[in-house]
């Protein structure tokens, strides 16, 4: 009897153990009865079971039934994710592609480890640590566990240099790499800036306002901020963008959830640029703080927003650590713009259905008319100083809509450039070229007034693409071949300089930035889309 009271005293202990939980945080008996079912799996399944597996297969599938952003990421997740948005990784300092089954070096970083010891564009890395690595069949991940690690630690690479006979030996010491979120910043006349940003980071404040001080010693007086495509990331460093531009006491944002009481978040009226016009341009690819910069220029009447509705994402999620480093980014509020809009799409038809948004906005039309968007009554809003209709219920609606670009949509140059045949070509052809091209172009702007991609280089991309089992089709590159030219100047022009001369080439067929400098060079379109 006594052997008995024990056991059930014992289990009794055990239970209030799990109900009082760890640190004195309650269990409940849902998280109870989880863990009772993973047990008698573990216990008497009859097979043997992964119980990792289960388990993280388990938070997902929960986590998707909550809503579309609620996600969970292993352990390598977290890390793969965290360094573009901490704006460094710790490596050697080179972008790179792999040519020919060869590491072959675009650009090392400026004053980075690798330029440090004398790595120049064009090198091919043939062997790391006394190892080859060319025609191994390396792939970029490869590269990365070879080449990055710990500051300060060394790594040996030997390196093929064009013109040079002999192998050449370099020791590198790691260091930390920056990771750019400012893809462009330069002038496109006398009086507008332009800025690109590709996410927003850590670093981002700081790159937006050494460009931004760069174009004012140039004269700016107008800027185009370009949101295009820019998915999103750190809250507060969205509000600090949008701060740039609003006088004191504004609210930006505002974020509320059931258990995430109603905070408000305003301007401090220490912007960098609170007089000059702007524009701010984006595409169903802008998201989350891309939506909250352009709202609240939006709402405030601060600037025009051009392009494409919103991606429609205004749900603030909160990184949740778990015991293995792995996280659960949990959706804890809803964000609304200053004059009380939701950006947030509706999701009510489950997580497969909201997938395929954007596939819908295409199909039915609205990235290419306006008048495609129906926004009812209910979701009308006046923005808080010309009293404009704006529209809350998923997305930024642009005042001005600018149709998605198709014209020169063809299989064969789609193929062109998803298969990256377009990206290797250019890679051959400025290694082919490099001096004769920086003795002709000293520089980017002889290069972008004089430089034309010609016939022979055309022939020689298709030529190229034939080697790579892409079949010409001549009806297609006729479609193609204008955007095709624009698109080798641009790839050149970033291989030769960086990704700020990709874009100053590339956008001057960019709808989107035409339409934006438009707007600026009339006063009176400004104006009137502001009334």
């Amino acid at each position: 009897m006594n052997k008995r009271l024990s056991v059930i005293g014992f289990t009794l202990l055990i239970g209030l153990i799990f109900s009082i939980g760890v640190k004195g945080q309650v269990f409940s008996d849902e998280s109870l009865k989880f863990s009772q079912v993973l047990n008698w799996i573990d216990k008497y399944y009859v097979d043997t079971v992964n119980k990792s597996i289960l388990v993280e297969k388990a938070i997902v599938e929960m986590l998707q039934n909550l809503d579309p952003h609620s996600t969970y990421l292993t352990r390598d997740e977290v890390k793969a994710i965290s360094e573009p948005l901490q704006g460094n990784f710790e490596g050697i300092g080179i972008s790179f592609n792999i040519l020919k089954d060869t590491i072959f070096v675009i650009n090392p970083i400026p004053n980075g480890p690798s330029e440090k010891v004398g790595i120049i564009a064009g090198d091919r890395i043939v062997k790391i640590e006394g190892q080859p690595v060319a025609g191994v069949g390396i792939k970029n991940s490869d590269v990365f566990a070879k080449l990055r690690g710990k500051k300060g630690t060394r790594v040996n690479v030997t390196i093929s240099r064009r013109s040079v006979n002999e192998l050449l030996d370099f020791t590198i010491t790691r260091d930390k790499i920056p990771i750019f979120s400012l893809d462009a910043s330069y002038m496109i006349n006398d009086d507008i800036g332009y800025i690109k940003l590709n996410r927003f980071a850590y670093t981002t404040m700081d790159e937006f306002k050494t460009a931004l001080a760069d174009l004012k010693d140039q004269g700016m007086q107008d800027l185009i901020l370009d949101l295009g495509g820019n998915g999103g990331g750190y809250m507060d460093v969205a509000i600090k963008l949008a701060d740039q531009f609003l006088a004191g006491q504004k609210i930006i944002v505002y974020t509320e959830g059931n258990s995430h009481p109603k905070r408000k978040f305003y301007s401090s009226s220490r912007g960098n640029f609170l007089e000059g016009r702007v524009v701010v341009i984006i595409d169903q690819g802008s998201a989350s703080a891309s939506e909250i910069v352009a709202g609240a220029v939006q709402d405030w009447d601060r600037g025009v927003i051009v392009g494409r509705r919103s991606f429609g994402k205004g749900l603030v999620q909160n990184p949740m650590l778990l015991l293995d480093s792995s996280m659960v980014r949990l959706t804890i509020a809803r964000y609304y713009t200053p004059t009380g809009r939701l950006i947030q799409k509706p999701y009510d038809n489950g997580f497969e259905e909201y997938s395929k948004d954007l596939i819908n906005r295409y199909n039915m039309g609205e990235l290419l008319h306006s008048d495609s968007i129906v926004f009812p009554e209910s979701l009308k809003y006046q923005t808080l100083v010309s009293q404009r209709p704006v529209y809350g219920g998923g997305g930024i609606m642009p005042d001005y809509f600018v149709p998605l670009d198709t014209t020169f949509n063809s299989r064969y140059y789609n193929r062109l450039l998803n298969r990256g045949i377009i990206n290797f070509f250019t890679l051959s052809f400025v290694d082919n070229h490099r001096g004769e091209l920086a003795e002709k172009y000293p520089s980017f702007d002889e290069f972008m007034d004089d430089f034309t991609i010609n016939d022979k280089i055309l022939d020689d991309l298709t030529s190229y693409a034939s080697e790579e089992d892409l079949a010409f089709n001549e009806e297609d590159f006729n479609v193609s071949k204008e955007h095709i030219k624009l698109v080798l100047k641009s790839f050149i022009a970033r291989d030769i300089w960086n990704s700020s001369e990709f874009y100053q080439v590339f956008n001057t067929s960019n709808h989107s930035v035409l339409k934006a400098l438009e707007v600026l060079e009339s006063q009176d379109i400004y104006q009137a889309l502001l009334q």
